[in-house]
């Protein structure tokens, strides 16, 4: 077959194109996924824990602390600002942490008020009689009955009028010759209360009467009787207390750290019970200048116009009063959730989202007056900045053992968690599970006298939890933590301190979380590895002045089993309380 010239360089010019083509699209592929390769395992050579960034390790693993995965260590995770908490999105919603975006507010405190409808007291009257005497006759008969002016409301048998009517009779005989006689006479009835009409009567008829009425002298409701019929009176001696009920008063409760934001004139929107989807509103007449020394409250009055007798005294009422921070500026505030604070110093923590990622770090701030469930921020924050809502404790936690600036150390640096000595560290949190020593090691008497508040505070936590207690419980658990912080580690000598710091390692990595336990169950799980080391302890130290028992429940940890210390003989099980609290038994007594 003969090919011409011209189809020659063509086949060559095709062969050239593909060799090309075969270059652009192939060449140099493996060298890209042998760098892309390279590239992947560098970023996933340092591996660390979303809830607790402090810790690295060279491998996957589980977290020492928390237990949870680790996470690779993305590059340029170190390049944050030292000061700062790094934190992935899924470590902040398992630690329940949102945020808030500062801004201004309108500087409005509201205070709820709690309050009851009182009786007017400027339309207390009491009734009283003018006539001594023995009470022959009563008209009124209860409490919350209406009395007219001018009623008559008892009937009064008294000596001293009747001597005092027969001098009338006989005065007016001679009146011609001693007329001051007469009108003295006159008088003196008058001031019993005796009427012209009643003293023209006996003068005309010339005789005595044996029971004289007792007019009302105002119109109201009875709100205390204070005789009864047969009861002897002194004059002026009170029959009734009555009060006028058109018009009452709504007592408000004003706690002393209320008090500077109360003022006369406020107006005050209530409610009353006995009055469900009705508001009414009222104007502070009057505020006490004292306050309770055994409630610290002082009351703030509003009166109320009672048409119709709506309002009834002892009516429960809720209010809401609305006062404006004193000041033109404009106001920051932030959720009351999101500051915490120690002695005189107030933090947050601003977030910052860069391309690195979300870190959080502190900031001093200075606190204003609280509304309601904001503070007002007077210094520290600006508009617009974010900061932790909620889970602000969680983040100082992880900030406090990452040695980051915290509430409780506010330069940073490293927590001491454990006992160095020398350059080797106990094992702490991030070690592998440490055995505990039971077999038995002398300690003086000055370090058994040191453990003494750990055992008290111990079995008040077992104590509380076979009672469900979990205020009781947590409060023993703090306790707990706290005392064992305190002991000093020199009263330990020789190989009892190594002893001792395995123990008290175990002791703080169960503790670490105390603070933000939340419920009774979280509680129980503490309490199982709390107990593991009492016992170990209870038996290498032997610190007690009696005989302890390990009591075991064969049901507890998931139906694994689990022991706890007791100071009693008798089975009270504080893993399952009420519902089994007999379920277990006495594995050992410790003597």
């Amino acid at each position: 077959m003969n090919i011409d010239k011209k189809t020659k360089i063509l086949l060559a010019i095709t062969l050239l194109v593909g060799l090309l083509l075969g270059a652009l699209l192939f060449g140099g592929s493996s060298e890209e996924k042998d760098e892309n390769k390279t590239d992947a395992s560098s970023k996933a050579e340092t591996w660390t824990c979303s809830m607790h960034p402090q810790i690295r390790q060279p491998e996957p693993g589980d977290c020492p602390i928390c237990g949870m995965d680790l996470i690779p260590l993305e590059a340029g995770d170190e390049d944050i600002d030292p000061d700062a908490i790094s934190m992935s999105e899924s470590a902040m919603i398992i630690a329940g942490i949102s945020t808030y975006k500062v801004g201004n507010t309108d500087g409005v405190k509201e205070i709820s008020l709690n309050g009851k409808v009182e009786v007017n007291e400027r339309t207390v009257y009491s009734q009283s009689s003018h006539i001594p005497g023995r009470i022959e006759k009563i008209q009124v008969s209860f409490v919350g009955e209406y009395v007219k002016k001018g009623q008559v409301v008892a009937y009064v048998y008294s000596p001293e009028l009747a001597s005092t009517q027969q001098e009338l009779i006989e005065a007016y005989t001679v009146k011609d010759i001693q007329p001051e006689l007469f009108e003295s006479v006159k008088m003196k009835l008058k001031n019993w209360k005796v009427s012209d009409a009643t003293i023209n009567s006996i003068i005309s008829s010339g005789k005595t009467q044996d029971r004289f009425p007792v007019y009302a002298d105002v119109s109201g409701y009875i709100i205390k009787k204070n005789v009864e019929l047969g009861d002897y009176l002194q004059k002026g001696q009170t029959l009734y207390d009555v009060a006028d009920l058109s018009n009452v008063w709504v007592l408000f409760e004003i706690y002393e750290s209320d008090m500077s934001w109360v003022k006369k004139g406020d107006k005050i929107n209530y409610t009353v019970a006995s009055f469900p989807g009705e508001t009414f509103s009222g104007t502070i007449a009057f505020i006490d200048p004292f306050i309770n020394p055994l409630t610290r409250i002082a009351k703030a009055r509003v009166e109320v116009a009672n048409s119709g007798l709506k309002f009834k005294p002892e009516m429960f009422a809720t209010g809401t009063l609305k006062t404006k921070v004193v000041g033109n500026k404009a106001t920051l505030s932030v959720p009351k959730s999101a500051v915490m604070w120690t002695g005189k110093r107030s933090i947050v923590y601003v977030k910052n989202e860069t391309e690195k990622g979300i870190t959080f770090k502190l900031r001093e701030v200075t606190l204003g007056p609280l509304l309601g469930n904001d503070y007002i921020i007077e210094e520290g924050l600006k508009v617009g900045e974010e900061i932790v809502a909620n889970g602000t404790f969680n983040v100082d936690a992880a900030a406090q053992l990452a040695g980051k600036p915290s509430m409780m150390n506010i330069e940073g640096g490293k927590v001491n968690t454990g006992h160095n000595h020398g350059d080797s560290p106990m094992p702490m949190n991030g070690d592998k599970k440490v055995v505990l020593k039971e077999d038995k090691t002398a300690i003086s008497a000055e370090a058994k006298k040191s453990l003494q508040p750990l055992y008290k505070d111990y079995f008040e936590f077992k104590d509380a939890l076979t009672k469900d207690d979990f205020n009781s419980a947590k409060k023993a658990l703090l306790a707990f933590e706290k005392s064992f912080n305190k002991i000093n580690m020199s009263v330990f000598k020789g190989e009892s301190h190594k002893v001792w710091m395995n123990y008290q390692t175990e002791l703080k990595k169960q503790t670490l979380h105390a603070t933000h336990i939340k419920n009774i169950k979280e509680l129980r799980m503490t309490f199982e590895p709390i107990s593991n080391v009492m016992i170990a302890m209870t038996k290498a130290f032997n610190p007690l002045t009696e005989s302890a028992y390990v009591q075991f429940c064969p049901m507890a940890n998931s139906d694994k089993g689990a022991n706890w210390l007791s100071k009693e003989n008798k089975v009270v099980n504080p893993y399952f309380g009420a519902s089994m609290i007999k379920c277990g038994e006495v594995k050992e007594t410790i003597k």
